[in-house]
């Protein structure tokens, strides 16, 4: 074990210790070259020495330095110090899958399809480079804080060429292939197998097989039969259970053949939970009786994985190596599932056998599996004779069990060990499904329980609330349990809340026990803040804590509409721009110096103002610069000096008034003497004028057109201007 602040080839600064395997342990350290923290893989001292599993060390770390994926933990670096072997990786601030389902307990569908996406997307690119993992588990999966998952330890990895390979390397015993189990040749399709193993923990909460030691798992991944999903858990749905089944298939062959096509329909059944999209191949039918060669039991013998966890024996082991037979594999129960057509069985002319054929083949076994195979036997041994014993012993009659030689044998009842005698350790079913738990039971052998149901406001219809029996209790395998099943909520009578106001009906609802969630529309006929409907019928009985939605009136709708802007527009581009934003317009006129005439100077609402739709908006045109104008008005009269009307006859008199280069008329006509005094206020005044001063012209002619003009006085008329 390394210490804290120990330096690696002057570059890594061990930090603390962050995890312990089989062959090294893992640390934090810190990169002094990168200034990054990161994770090294320490080959323990006892293993250092070895050249095999040095070998072993740098394959891994030659086999993982080449994938680069977010959903695989990257290999930075490999290095050999003083003796010391280690790998550089990524560090990943999380926890393991299997923390993680044990901390939050069975995950939901929506996050076991994405978990399985991202694990099998690592897998992809790792099968893509020729790399199988060969230990697909919880625990070498990383569930970052982020939320993305990253696989890492391939540590049995190996590098796979285009043919097909046989290797000895097993993954942990709850994960593993049957090809693995059984020491054959592993490829793609066994990573696949494992995935489904896991997808088959997160969506249960438990791994689909348990034994009384590593080899009976072992034997149940090559012909047992897991318990549906669905069995446990009827609301998984039935899509994900077919690609967990299929994915789990003892055949290599019928399932998944790549992490792609597995990819593909997880997320099929992302986007669509009740999609049917699984397709099993067919069972090849008349498969050949399956004969193990030698080879093949060295490889089972070196499965060293099965025993990583069993304490070592005190016996030595024997030289003499036992048979170990594998029940005949039956096809799956699970294979019609898939909506085929039904499948032949396989045949087989024998069960497949596996023995030890020479003492040098038994002497290559690991030394714990050695001894387990050792132990087995001769307790195997030892029963058999007892019972041997037992047999002639009634048969010879003799009383083994304390019966007194002096006693007549046909008078001594024989010695019965009473079922209350032997106890089992009570199990905890309580949160399963009935169905679950009932097969929890047996498997656990009590054959006296009954299922009792109750309703439960929190418990969901159909799971376990309780039993009468507390875990862990020894009790005898025909002691009544009692086991309380959920039989749903208190039903309860919904409540006519349409009409009432909100606050009235959420209390009327409140009331019957029911909870209460709202929407609103908008209603020509109910007033603003009633109820209009609600999505469960009144007067139904539903489940107490049942969700009533109740529909709000938000009144008669009003349309809103935004004021557009309108300066600078003409007339009828502002006319235009209120019309497409369904808004009125009432424009006014005004004189501008600085807006251009025809063009809009203001507007009210300002512009983005949000009103109703149909709202009126001022707006000011501009009239341009303002003009001023005159009028002008004629007063005062000419009067007759000395003209003699008697002699020359009637005179015309011509009144003009020039104002700038026009000239205005203001008096044409003839006058006789009676008409002087002549007064020209009654002439016609002048309007428009862009000036205020003008000049008098008065010309008067007598009959034969001589100006007489002097003859008259002229000086009494003026112009008068007003502005308009």
């Amino acid at each position: 074990m390394l210490n804290p602040g120990m330096i690696l080839s002057n570059r890594y600064e061990i930090i603390e210790t962050v995890g312990s395997g089989g062959m090294s342990e893992v640390y934090k350290a810190k990169c002094h070259v990168l200034n990054r923290y990161v994770a090294i893989k320490i080959l323990k001292p006892e293993f250092s020495a070895d050249s095999n599993f040095v070998s072993k060390f740098r394959v891994e770390a030659q086999s993982a330095a080449g994938l680069s994926h977010p959903n695989i933990v990257n290999v930075y670096d490999v290095g050999e110090d003083n003796g010391i072997y280690y790998i550089v990786m990524e560090l990943v601030e999380g926890i393991t899958l299997k923390e993680y389902i044990q901390k939050n307990g069975r995950l939901s569908a929506e996050q076991v399809l994405d978990f399985s996406i991202q694990i099998a997307q690592g897998l992809e690119v790792a099968h893509e480079n020729h790399t199988i993992h060969r230990d697909i588990k919880p625990q070498n999966i990383i569930v970052a804080k982020n939320g993305s998952l990253k696989v890492t330890d391939f540590g049995i990895a190996r590098a796979a060429s285009s043919n097909t390979m046989t290797s000895s390397g097993m993954g942990s015993v709850h994960y593993i292939s049957p090809e693995q189990a059984r020491g054959g040749y592993s490829d793609e399709r066994s990573d696949i197998y494992s995935l489904g193993i896991v997808m088959y923990e997160m969506i249960t909460g438990h791994v689909p097989f348990e034994g009384e030691n590593n080899v009976a798992i072992a034997l149940m991944h090559i012909q047992g039969e897991m318990v549906s999903p669905r069995e446990y858990y009827p609301d998984i749905p039935t899509s994900l259970e077919k690609i967990i089944l299929k994915c789990t298939q003892k055949k290599p062959e019928r399932r998944y053949l790549t992490a792609n096509a597995l990819i593909a329909d997880l997320k099929r059944v992302q986007a669509n939970p009740n999609v049917d999209c699984v397709v099993v191949p067919p069972v090849v039918n008349n498969s050949p009786t399956v004969k193990m060669t030698s080879e093949e039991m060295k490889a089972i013998k070196e499965g060293r994985q099965l025993n990583e966890q069993t304490e070592e024996s005190p016996h030595s082991a024997s030289k003499a190596g036992p048979q170990v037979v594998v029940p005949e594999i039956h096809p799956s129960k699970f294979d019609d599932i898939f909506g085929e057509e039904e499948d032949e069985e396989d045949e087989y002319d024998e069960p497949v056998r596996f023995q030890a054929e020479d003492e040098n083949e038994y002497d290559d076994l690991d030394p714990n599996l050695k001894k387990i195979i050792m132990i087995s036997s001769i307790a195997v041994a030892v029963i058999i004779a007892i019972l041997i014993l037992v047999i002639i012993g009634k048969l010879a009659g003799w009383h083994l069990f304390g019966g007194g030689s002096d006693k007549d044998p046909d008078t001594t009842a024989p010695t019965e060990i009473s079922s209350e005698e032997e106890t089992i350790p009570m199990i905890d079913v309580v949160g399963l499904y009935q169905t679950a738990a009932e097969e929890q039971l047996k498997r656990a052998g009590f054959t006296n329980y009954r299922f009792e149901e109750k309703t439960d406001s929190v418990v969901e219809q159909g799971y376990v609330i309780s039993q009468n029996i507390e875990e862990a209790t020894p009790i005898a395998a025909d002691e009544t349990i009692i086991i309380t099943v959920s039989s749903g909520k208190e039903l309860t009578k919904v409540p006519d809340v349409r009409g009432y106001t909100d606050e009235q009906a959420t209390t009327m609802l409140q009331e019957a026990n029911l909870l209460v969630s709202h929407g609103y529309e908008y209603s020509e006929d109910v007033e603003k803040d009633y109820v209009i409907s609600q999505d469960v019928d009144p007067n139904s009985e539903v489940p107490e804590g049942t969700t009533v939605k109740i529909t709000i009136s938000n009144g008669k709708e009003v349309l809103e509409a935004t004021v557009p802007p309108l300066v600078g527009k003409t007339e009828e581009e502002a006319k235009a721009a209120l019309t497409e934003a369904k808004l009125e317009g009432a424009p006014t006129y005004a004189f501008s110096d600085d807006v251009e005439e025809g063009k809009v100077i203001s507007q009210e609402p300002s512009v983005n103002t949000v009103v109703e739709e149909g709202t009126t908006v001022s707006y000011v045109v501009s009239k341009g610069k303002e003009k001023i104008t005159y009028r002008v008005n004629f007063t005062g009269t000419i009067t007759n000096n000395i003209f003699d009307f008697e002699t020359y006859g009637n005179v015309t008199v011509k009144i003009t008034y020039t104002i700038g280069d026009a000239t205005y008329n203001v008096y044409n006509g003839a006058a006789g003497a009676s008409s002087f005094p002549l007064d020209i206020s009654e002439a016609a005044p002048i309007t428009g004028l862009t000036q205020n001063s003008g000049t008098f012209s008065v010309q008067i002619l007598d009959q034969d057109d001589m100006d007489v003009t002097g003859s008259f006085n002229t000086g009494g008329i003026s112009a008068s201007f007003t502005q308009e």
